[in-house]
């Protein structure tokens, strides 16, 4: 793949892969050229000219880059052919649930009577929309066992602390004041952040030896300043907490809630529901579960969920069905107002409802299925290399160890997981949950075949032979990929944020 040079401009000769340089924009600009036209009516001059104030007019050339349309649209189809996704290959980050998006949900998303609807439009005339919203809140509701959700949380994060505040709200309503909230030791890294937002402090239970929350500890640590308890089931190591019964007995018999972080929802669809395990409040993932866009910083979903005695409570409005069959907007008696500008991120959410009526209730139910299969088979398949944190049956997400590598042939989790990238694979999830000595979190959901997991495999085994017989070249991998390794110390302590920073 070449672009001819022209005087001045600097041509590119980037392959799809590799680490040639593709040129910035300005080192490709030529002067006078131009990536677009304007029809030469003086409109543009004129308009200007009657809607800025000279005395605010930039006078000045402005440094932009000139390069043709041609140029302009090769230099970015070349980038984007540089970067991964779950449309090119197996993305299989423990916890994250990156997997593959059908594009039938892409096409009811790009339906214009969904996309060219403004949000503020009344609900007099988007009785369409908000019907697809009150038919998504109950198919949720109806999915993790609760009694009403909303829908305005734009990501997980944001759910999470949309359930903080309602606990904090049912509490206030009752006259109590709480102070903490437990949080298990192998939790996601969001959690304790969330409770600190939320005006919380963070009280850890630790786990047991079998990567399951230790009940005494507990016990031990619970009071009537306790808010409640954040934790998802399967947990962040993958492993189902059998003790779910006796722990929601625990915290409810000091007052407290359970906050279900759906992280791993995932692996119990069809299954098991939260609310039947005694979750009070169930955020949710859409962009993890429900397989819409992910990654890159959104759109994202995180619906939040909750038992009857916290309806009351939640964001508002709330689109809701009427006595007479059409919908409307109503805001709960005790709302704690809204958490976004408008109702959700819903061209994510009508995505959503199109996977779930797509695969029907027995399609969600194999979707779960199919997910612990793949992860206990990747589990079994690699024992020998790298063996499972916790050996025992899995959930979705297998979370094994590299720390016989790095005893042996001091190659850490770190090296497996860049060296896979030169064998074409997306990393696993590194270092986390931070219970783990050298963890490496694959989940490979259930969109990819035994003949994916197979190859995944046979690239670890490859790495693992190189361990065994020259380990230095796997301390500098990946080798190719247009981004080599970074000293990701160095970065830490000296960013450089531009290229003028050194000078």
């Amino acid at each position: 793949m070449t672009v001819n040079p022209q005087p001045g401009g600097r041509a590119s000769s980037a392959p799809i892969m590799g680490h040639e340089t593709e040129p910035t924009l300005f080192e490709m600009s030529v002067p006078s050229r131009s990536a677009y036209q304007l029809r030469t009516t003086g409109v543009l001059a004129t308009a200007l000219g009657d809607l800025v104030p000279v005395a605010h007019l930039n006078h000045e050339v402005v440094a932009v880059a000139e390069v043709s349309e041609r140029d302009l649209v090769a230099h970015f189809t070349r980038l984007s052919h540089r970067q991964f996704s779950v449309d090119l290959g197996m993305y299989p980050l423990g916890s994250c649930t990156m997997k593959y998006n059908p594009k039938f949900c892409d096409a009811v998303a790009g339906d214009p009577g969904l996309n060219a609807v403004h949000p503020g439009a009344p609900a007099s005339l988007s009785q369409g929309w908000l019907e697809i919203m009150v038919t998504l809140e109950e198919k949720l509701c109806v999915i993790t066992g609760m009694s009403a959700a909303t829908l305005q949380p734009a990501a997980g994060a944001a759910g999470e602390l949309t359930g903080l505040l309602l606990m904090r709200a049912y509490h206030q309503a009752n006259g109590e004041v709480r102070r903490r909230v437990l949080i298990p030791d192998s939790a996601h890294g969001t959690n304790p952040a969330s409770v600190t937002l939320g005006g919380y402090e963070v009280t850890t239970v630790p786990s047991n030896g079998r990567g399951l929350v230790d009940l005494d500890a507990l016990k031990a640590a619970l009071g009537s300043d306790v808010a409640g308890i954040m934790l998802t089931n399967p947990n962040t190591v993958g492993l189902f907490e059998e003790e779910i019964s006796e722990i929601a007995a625990a915290v409810h018999d000091v007052g407290g809630l359970l906050y279900y972080d759906g992280a791993n929802l995932n692996a119990i669809l069809g299954a098991v529901r939260p609310g039947d395990m005694g979750f009070d409040i169930v955020h949710m993932n859409l962009h993890k579960t429900f397989a819409t866009p992910h990654g890159g910083g959104g759109p994202g979903a995180g619906p939040v969920a909750v038992a009857s005695r916290l309806v009351e409570f939640l964001p508002g409005p709330r689109a809701t069905r009427a006595s007479d069959g059409s919908f409307e907007w109503v805001t709960p008696a005790r709302s704690i107002g809204r958490v976004h500008g408008w109702n959700g991120n819903s061209l994510v959410l009508a995505r959503a409802l199109a996977y779930i009526d797509v695969h029907g209730g027995d399609g969600l139910t194999r979707v779960a299925q199919h997910a612990v299969l793949n992860a206990n088979w990747l589990r079994r398949r690699l024992h020998e290399i790298l063996p499972a944190a916790y050996d025992r049956v899995c959930m979705h997400e297998c979370t094994l160890s590299a720390s016989g590598l790095k005893a042996k042939y001091g190659v850490r989790a770190l090296d497996v997981a860049k060296a896979l990238l030169d064998e074409g694979f997306h990393s696993p999830t590194v270092y986390f949950p931070l219970i783990v000595d050298e963890a490496l979190m694959f989940e490979p959901t259930e969109t990819e075949s035994v003949q994916t997991l197979e190859a995944l495999a046979q690239a670890l085994e490859r790495i693992a032979q190189r361990a065994h017989d020259d380990p230095e070249p796997l301390h500098h991998a990946p080798q190719s990929t247009p981004v080599s390794r970074v000293d990701e110390a160095r970065a830490a302590r000296r960013l450089i944020a531009t290229a003028d920073a050194e000078r």
